[in-house]
């Protein structure tokens, strides 16, 4: 009787000691891994998360053999550490996911979908300013709007400065196309450009090497362009060539320009393509392009009461191919390879493919008004050469050095950056 008694006493202090083991062992993990989310802000998982309000741990037990029998000298010698926070973990214990979630909800990732809407909103600001704003706050956005306007000045009252600094300089313009020489439009298929547009890029380009960098197929923004000799950087800049004919600039490579730096994710992005077209397609007003070397899936035509539910769709199909990750840019999500490529190097390959890579005598210029282009935008800032110019009607973050409204100011800056160049050489 008494052997029984101390039988079942040892069985319930294992039981006891095991619970307070695995209870120590996930409060180390979890104080780790969320250290670490914060730290990082997931930039190196699918999505960009700006908050982490728990982690949710699943783990199985893949054996029903005490931690503590005979074997336990082999069986706990599997050990790691997060953020400084050494543990041991059994041979019988795995732990079979991690992910983002409500801390005490049973939701898996509705923290991340919900982080992703809270993005999307932010990525995609009102054009139309609420009328129902109180005195106060309207006071106070409108010294936010100067102080932007301060920090980032309109390109065209500071025309003078931009050419004064490009003395003794070549000019190299990069465009984005979506929202910079076109209009951002419902259907992404009809964003044309204007005969007039198309003229002063073209009068552009006469006078300095002109890319045009977008995240769109390089294919599809040659079809609305249409000027063969512009540069062109396609799929967020994963995909450039450069003009059909010999090129005049004098620095230039005189090889044919071409750089696909994302080939081996070409039948990965078509199989995701399909994948997201089936599971989007009862969300109304979803769409998903495919730009060759990346996907986008617009949401401009979906209700917001239905953009949880778009995200958590990308969210479960991206789940399976880590390899590929998430941005967002205005009313679109940007599915990308994980390759550090992006408008910013596009920018240093062709400044190098025009034989600029590390010379004082180039001044970049590059106008866009995406997310995205914050890219570029950044390399500029970082080489302490060059100016980005953003196009906004309302402040945001930005690298870029000044601003302009809207397509049509674009416009008006290119023609008269023709103009000028006309005069210097008269």
């Amino acid at each position: 009787m008494n052997t029984l008694r101390f039988y079942l006493f040892c069985l319930v202090m294992e039981a006891e000691c095991e619970r307070f083991i695995i209870h120590g062992l996930f409060k180390c993990i979890y104080a780790g891994v969320e250290k670490l989310l914060k730290e990082r802000k997931m930039t190196n998982q699918n999505v960009l998360v700006s908050d982490v309000k728990g982690v949710a741990m699943t783990v199985a037990a893949m054996k029903s053999q005490s931690m503590f029998s005979s074997s336990v000298a082999s069986s706990m010698i599997e050990s790691g550490g997060v953020a400084g926070c050494t543990f041991t973990i059994p041979r019988s214990i795995k732990l079979l996911k991690v992910e983002t979630a409500e801390v005490g909800g049973g939701g898996g990732g509705a923290a991340r979908v919900n982080a992703w809407v809270d993005s999307l909103r932010a990525s995609s600001p009102p054009r139309v300013k609420s009328t129902n704003t109180s005195p106060s706050t309207l006071s106070q956005t409108v010294d936010e709007e100067n102080s932007w306007n301060l920090r980032h000045p309109s390109a065209i009252n500071m025309f003078e400065e931009i050419t004064n600094a490009s003395k003794g300089k070549q000019i190299v313009m990069f465009l984005d196309y979506d929202g910079t020489l076109s209009p951002i439009v419902q259907d992404p298929d009809r964003a044309f450009m204007s005969n007039e547009m198309r003229k002063a890029v073209r009068a552009v380009a006469r006078y300095f090497p002109t890319a045009i960098v977008s995240g769109r197929c390089r294919d599809k923004v040659y079809s609305f362009v249409k000027l063969a000799e512009l540069y062109y950087a396609g799929s967020h800049g994963m995909d450039i060539k450069g003009p059909s004919k010999s090129n005049k600039y004098k620095n230039a490579n005189q090889q044919a320009v071409l750089c696909q730096p994302a080939s081996e994710f070409v039948p990965m992005i078509d199989e995701v393509f399909k994948i997201l077209v089936e599971k989007t397609k009862s969300i109304s007003g979803a769409r998903v392009e495919n730009n060759k070397f990346c996907l986008s899936v617009h949401f401009r035509c979906v209700e917001e009461k239905s953009w949880a539910a778009l995200a958590e769709q990308v969210s479960l199909v991206l789940n399976e191919y880590p390899k590929l990750k998430l941005t967002q840019g205005r009313k679109v999500l940007e599915i990308r390879p994980t390759i550090k490529w992006d408008k910013g190097k596009a920018l240093e390959f062709l400044l190098e493919s025009l034989g600029y890579a590390n010379s004082n005598e180039v001044l970049p210029v590059y106008i866009g008004d995406d997310r995205t282009d914050e890219d570029a935008f950044k390399v500029l800032r970082d080489r302490g050469q060059g100016f980005g110019i953003l196009v906004s009607k309302v402040p945001k973050e930005t690298n870029a050095s000044y601003s302009l409204q809207e397509p049509a100011e674009v416009m008006d800056f290119l023609r008269r950056l023709v103009k000028w160049k006309r005069l210097t050489l008269q």
